[in-house]
């Protein structure tokens, strides 16, 4: 698909990873619309391009979207509205439900239903693996979900790939792994961050610090974004979304406190939290296929998270 002066409407468009791909769209001359409710998003992360976007304050959850949907008649839909955490969803998996499954049902049912042409590439997550123990892992491998957040993303990743075979409904799922960058205020990175920032003398982690994860900055993620829009065949099938390496917890808290210029003692609780597996480590073969290469480095991105962070901490 050629973006440029492509119609496309982006859930989630005013949060952390929707925000730069609204960017990256508008810069490549797509006429953009973003559907935010603001519970996590914020409209001063579209400040740059803020002339030069419609936005839409709704609920992805609301008929007022689906109205929105079928009036637009939009080329593709990228779509990044979730219930992204998965402590949240343990503690909530109604919400869960209601905002990452039956809203993407309605979002490719409501193309369906009124012979949209529409495109989707839905925002699915490595939580789909559950803890397969298993590195890395391959988009064909078994699928079992250990928290209500798997289970929603993974099911509303089948929705669309049976709705492509029978109906004919172009589209693709990206699983994303441990994303991570400006503006994004939870997850693993931001939270020792923050953690170092109020505590360079010691620093506290879950389990033991030898869970593994593939981190990816979020530049990379949004060129995965773009290069499946681009190049995909856009048939119902997953691609993994991350930068292909591993970093134990430890290591990350050792990084990030380098970078920081603190040294840090390191205590474990023990445990982890519900539903967060051992080892997310992704095999990216079938992205690199289609011409995808991450560009930021994990040092260079988690300097540029670390300066992000000390600018609105200052």
């Amino acid at each position: 698909m050629n973006l440029k002066g492509a119609s496309i409407l982006v859930t989630g468009g005013a949060g952390f990873a929707g925000s730069c791909l609204v960017e990256q769209l508008v810069a490549r001359g797509a006429q953009v619309t973003v559907v935010d409710n603001l519970a996590r998003g914020k409209r001063e992360n579209l400040a740059a391009v803020w002339e030069r976007i419609r936005f839409e304050e709704l609920d992805t959850r609301q008929d007022a979207f689906l109205d929105l949907l079928v009036a637009g008649r939009y080329d593709l839909v990228f779509h990044l509205a979730a219930v992204s955490y998965v402590p949240d969803s343990v503690r909530d998996p109604q919400r869960d439900l209601e905002t990452n499954l039956l809203a993407t049902f309605r979002l490719v049912e409501t193309i369906r239903a009124n012979k949209l042409s529409t495109a989707v590439i839905n925002t699915s997550s490595a939580a789909v693996y559950g803890d397969l123990n298993k590195v890395p892992l391959s988009e064909g491998d078994l699928c079992i979900p250990v928290s209500p957040y798997g289970v929603s993303k993974l099911a509303g990743e089948r929705y669309l790939d049976v709705y492509a075979q029978l109906y004919g409904l172009r589209g693709a799922s990206m699983r994303f792994f441990s994303l991570f960058g400006p503006r994004q205020e939870k997850q693993v990175v931001f939270d020792f961050i923050r953690k170092l920032h109020d505590n360079p003398h010691q620093m506290l982690m879950f389990g033991d610090g030898s869970q593994v994860r593939d981190l990816n900055y979020v530049e990379n993620a949004v060129d995965a974004a773009l290069c499946i829009a681009e190049n995909a065949p856009l048939q119902g099938e997953v691609y993994n979304v991350a930068a292909g390496h591993s970093l134990s917890i430890l290591g990350l808290a050792q990084m990030i406190a380098r970078q920081m210029g603190i040294s840090p003692a390191y205590t474990f609780t023990g445990s982890v939290r519900p539903g967060d597996p051992q080892k997310w480590v992704a095999d990216i073969a079938k992205l690199r296929a289609l011409g995808y290469e991450p560009r930021i480095d994990l040092e260079e991105g988690m300097r540029r998270t670390i300066a992000w962070f000390r600018s609105r901490a200052a």
